[in-house]
C-alpha cells in the first residue's frame, strides 16, 4: 500500500478570527464561522456564530467549501469533522481538502484522521494550551489503498459508527424520561421547599473530607476523588489508598455506605451515592458527604434533584475562585431542596431505579459497539 505525506494530497490551510471590536465583521454576518465546539459529529452543518464579508476578508479566516475536512490543531486536538455547507473556522481549525478526489476518498481520509487522534496528542506542544503547526500535519502519511478498497473500509466503520450512535441517543433519550417523569410529577412546583442541612441526620453536619490525604500508597483506607465519580457513579477502576491513620482525623466523612457525595471543588455539582462496597473508606476536600434522613427524604430522589436544572443552577451560581472553583459548605447548607411528600418520592425513585437497569443494558451495548469500532479502526489505520 502506497503512503503520501498529507501535504500532497491536500491543501492544509487554517482559520482565523476576525477582531471582535470591528463591529462590521460581526453584525449581520451572514457566513458560518465553525469553532472547535462545532464540531461534535462527523457531518459538520451548522454554527453558531457569523461573520460578515468585511470580516472574511478583513482577517486570515478563509471560505471554505463543502466537502473540505476539519481537524482540530489547538487545545483539543485531533477533533474530526466533515463540512457540510461553505463556512470559515476560527484558527484552532484546520482546512484539508483533497487535491484529486479520484485518487482518495474524503470518508477515508476522516476515518485515517480520527484514528490518529493520539498520535497527534503526543506531538502537540505549548505551555498553556497544546498544539501542532500545520508543516506537522502536512508530513503526516497516509496510507492509501485503491478505491475499492476505501469505499469498502468506510462502508464497515459507517455502519459500526451508526451502531455506536444509535446506542448513545438511546442513553440520551432515558435521561430525557427521566427529565420528564420528573417534570409530569413535581412541575408544578406546589411542594415545600426545605434546606439541604434539614434533610440530614441529626447531628451529622455538612463537612469536607480530608485535606492532605498525601501520596497513594499501600494503606488500607480508599479515598475517593472527584475524579472518581463519572456519569452520577462512582468507579472503582482507580480509587487512590492511604494509611487509615491518616484518616482517622476526619471520622466525619468516613463512608458508611449510605451517603451522597457531592463535589465541591474544581467541577462542583456532580454527585453520586455510595454503598456498601464503600464502607470504610473516605472522601478529600473536593468531596462534601451528605448523610441524609431517610425519614425526610429518599436517596435515589435527592441524587435527581440536585441534578434539575433548577439545582445545578444555584450550585453554578455560588460556585466561585479565580484559580480554584468551589462552592462553600455555607451556601451548600441552606440550598433549598424540593420535599414532596414520601410516597412520591418512592414513585419517582422507583421510575429512576427501572430506568437505571435499562441504561446499564444499553451501556454495556454502546461499550461492545465502541470495542469493536476501535479494533477496526486499529486493524485499518494500525
Amino acid at each position: 500500500m502506497m503512503k503520501y505525506r498529507l501535504g500532497e494530497i491536500c491543501d492544509v490551510v487554517s482559520g482565523g478570527t476576525p477582531s471582535r471590536a470591528t463591529a462590521e465583521f460581526w453584525d449581520g454576518g451572514t457566513i458560518p464561522w465553525i469553532k472547535i465546539g462545532n464540531i461534535q459529529r462527523k457531518y459538520v452543518d451548522e454554527a453558531d456564530e457569523y461573520i460578515t464579508q468585511a470580516g472574511l476578508e478583513g482577517s486570515s479566516a478563509k471560505m471554505l467549501s463543502a466537502g473540505t475536512i476539519l481537524f482540530t490543531i489547538f487545545a483539543t486536538l485531533g477533533e474530526v469533522g466533515i463540512l457540510t455547507i461553505e463556512a470559515c473556522t476560527n484558527q484552532a481549525i484546520a482546512g484539508i481538502t483533497i487535491k484529486n478526489q479520484s485518487d482518495i476518498l474524503t470518508d477515508y481520509l476522516y476515518y485515517f484522521l480520527k484514528s490518529q487522534k493520539s498520535c497527534i496528542a503526543a506531538l502537540g506542544r505549548g505551555v498553556a494550551q497544546n498544539n501542532i503547526n500545520l508543516s506537522i500535519l502536512r508530513n503526516f502519511e497516509v496510507p492509501i489503498p485503491d478505491l475499492p478498497m476505501q469505499k469498502q473500509i468506510v462502508a464497515i466503520l459507517d455502519k459500526t459508527a451508526k451502531v455506536v450512535e444509535v446506542r448513545q441517543q438511546q442513553l440520551q433519550q432515558l435521561d430525557e424520561l427521566v427529565k420528564a417523569r420528573f417534570v409530569e410529577l413535581f412541575g408544578d412546583g406546589n411542594h415545600p421547599h426545605i434546606a439541604l442541612i434539614d434533610l440530614i441526620i441529626e447531628g451529622a453536619g455538612l463537612s469536607y473530607g480530608i485535606v492532605q490525604p498525601g501520596d497513594d500508597g499501600t494503606g488500607d483506607m480508599g479515598v475517593l476523588r472527584p475524579v472518581d465519580m463519572v456519569d452520577g457513579k462512582i468507579s472503582t477502576a482507580s480509587i487512590k489508598y492511604i494509611d487509615r491513620s491518616i484518616g482517622d482525623g476526619f471520622k466525619k466523612t468516613e463512608l458508611y455506605g449510605d451517603e451522597l457525595l457531592i463535589t465541591v471543588r474544581g467541577t462542583t455539582g456532580i454527585t453520586a451515592l455510595t454503598d456498601i462496597r464503600f464502607n470504610g473508606m473516605n472522601v478529600t476536600r473536593g468531596i462534601a458527604v451528605v448523610r441524609y434522613d431517610r425519614n425526610k427524604i429518599n436517596p435515589v430522589y435527592l441524587n435527581a434533584y440536585l441534578n434539575t436544572d433548577e439545582s445545578q443552577r444555584y450550585i453554578q451560581e455560588h460556585t466561585r475562585g479565580a484559580t480554584l472553583q468551589q462552592i462553600n459548605l455555607s451556601d451548600l447548607r441552606v440550598q433549598q431542596i424540593m420535599v414532596p411528600p414520601l410516597a412520591l418520592q418512592e414513585q419517582m425513585a422507583a421510575f429512576i431505579e427501572q430506568t437505571d437497569k435499562s441504561k446499564s443494558v444499553v451501556q454495556k451495548a454502546l461499550d461492545e459497539a465502541q470495542l469493536l469500532f476501535d479494533s477496526l479502526m486499529q486493524q485499518y489505520f494500525g
